[in-house]
């Protein structure tokens, strides 16, 4: 089907356009808000052609389509979605069975965490590209090729980096109800040149100390601020009363105060990743690299993203995100052991052949939910192989042998040109390099010997034959 199609499928069993709230995407996941989680025909989404796999979140549906193309279908169902006027008992309904659903299955840890995610995945995209540019940048700095471009793309790369603060305040008031650009003007504060003239107890503020966790609070307290505002100034004023307190208030908690706590924060996270892997480089890796997968799957991996931006804005690039990546190795590693057992399965191995490229570039969502975990034995072996890589690459740090990302977002194979190491561009390549082939090793060789039970089609590695999860995959008897 092509993208308009895939949309027009997809409406219907999410209950029609009156039952569809929000519409959004990452970069493999169509994230769909509905009114009603009853009207909603999980089982057919599962099964329809082109959906990867399916997350039910709260009062939101993931459908797991695949980079490139969840780009496409979300705006198509989001304009299906608006085409028709809902009915408005189907929607006084859908709020009621909303605010049901939200107070029965929505703690504190999670609502945060989903929040937290909403703020950073838009960002994504233009980590992504400054990132790779960077990349780019730093290579041909290295090889000392076209030193005339050079500035050229290191202004290209760093501009969106040295602003960060502003979009990072801009998306937390939207996500907390408060005004966009008003949350932007308070956490451009922190990156404003002129703070280097104000001193806070005898030292001196410099330009972005606090980062990413400075601008989360400066735009939180900024909310605040507003909310309170908006319940007690007269509306004859609030036009001019409100903006100033909102920007003026938090713009002095956060010159005098707030900037110095989240730089203190921000110091602390880089050398508490330091000593981690310094100290118990092994163990640190073995466990991130094992962990990483089952976060990917709930989708918690995106909360991470603020501790990776402190990172690369501390010490220039973060050591977190190449043991993460190792997780990516270890299912790699697993699918293509899946695809060699089950050399008569038409089924499963046509879902490898498709889900693989994006694989090996980091993407490893279609590989999850396609096939790793509706089969259930091979995603825990495919922990075991990320946690076996993640351990190679935390020894080696120990060791003296550091590799870090100085962007985040691509993965896999897509990392190389990110890299950057205590010894030079080299090592660091060959240290992650080494611990991607690690990671396919032990993911191939665990799931080869214990994550399926013998070559046929007709296998499951769950008695009954039954695999718990999605039923993705059908399996061919005879």
């Amino acid at each position: 089907m092509n993208h308009q199609d895939t949309a027009a499928a997809l409406l219907p069993l999410l209950g029609g356009a009156g039952n569809v709230r929000t519409v959004g995407h990452c970069m493999t996941r169509l994230r769909v808000e509905v009114a009603d989680r009853s009207a909603v025909r999980g089982a057919e989404l599962r099964a329809l052609p082109g959906v990867l796999g399916v997350v039910e979140d709260g009062e939101s549906w993931q459908i797991v389509l695949g980079p490139g193309t969840v780009a496409r279908v979300a705006p198509e169902l989001e304009r299906l979605a608006t085409a028709e006027s809902p009915a408005e008992s189907l929607a006084e309904r859908g709020a009621t069975l909303r605010e049901r659903q939200r107070a029965r299955n929505a703690t504190p840890g999670k609502l945060f965490l989903r929040r937290l995610a909403q703020i950073f995945v838009p960002l994504i995209p233009a980590l992504v590209g400054c990132g790779v540019i960077a990349g780019v940048t730093g290579l041909l700095a290295n090889l000392h090729w076209l030193p005339a471009l050079v500035p050229a793309l290191s202004a290209i790369a760093s501009g969106f980096m040295s602003l960060i603060a502003v979009f990072v305040g801009y998306r937390t008031a939207k996500e907390f109800g408060g005004t966009p650009v008003l949350g932007g003007a308070v956490a451009a504060v922190i990156v404003y040149p002129g703070v280097a003239h104000v001193a806070v107890l005898g030292r001196q503020l410099a330009p972005g100390q606090g980062g990413v966790l400075g601008a989360l609070g400066a735009a939180l307290l900024g909310t605040v601020v507003e909310k309170a505002c908006r319940r007690v100034v007269p509306e004859a004023l609030d036009v001019l009363v409100t903006p100033s307190l909102t920007v003026l208030l938090p713009g002095l908690v956060t010159l005098y105060g707030l900037m110095f706590v989240a730089g203190e924060v921000s110091a602390a996270i880089g050398r508490c990743a330091e000593w981690l892997l310094a100290n118990g480089g092994a163990v640190a890796g073995f466990a991130l690299g094992g962990l990483f997968l089952p976060l990917v799957m709930l989708g918690l991996h995106q909360a991470l993203i603020p501790i990776h931006t402190t990172l690369i804005a501390e010490r220039g690039s973060t050591v977190l995100l190449p043991l993460l990546a190792m997780a990516g190795a270890g299912q790699v590693g697993a699918a293509l052991a899946v695809y060699v057992r089950l050399a008569r399965d038409v089924s499963v191995r046509r879902v490898i052949r498709s889900a693989l490229p994006a694989a090996l570039l980091g993407i490893g969502e279609p590989l999850i939910y396609g096939v790793s975990l509706p089969l259930g034995r091979p995603f825990a072996t495919a922990c075991v192989g990320g946690a076996f890589g993640g351990a190679f690459v935390g020894l080696c740090h120990q060791l003296g042998y550091s590799v870090g990302a100085t962007a985040i977002g691509p993965s896999g194979w897509a990392l190389f040109p990110l890299l950057a190491g205590n010894h030079g561009l080299g090592r660091a390549v060959v240290v992650y390099g080494l611990g991607l082939l690690v990671g396919y090793g032990v993911g191939f060789g665990v799931t080869y010997l214990f994550g399926v039970r013998g070559p046929g089609p007709a296998l499951s590695p769950f008695p009954g034959g039954s695999a718990p999860g999605p039923p993705l995959l059908k399996r061919r008897s005879g």
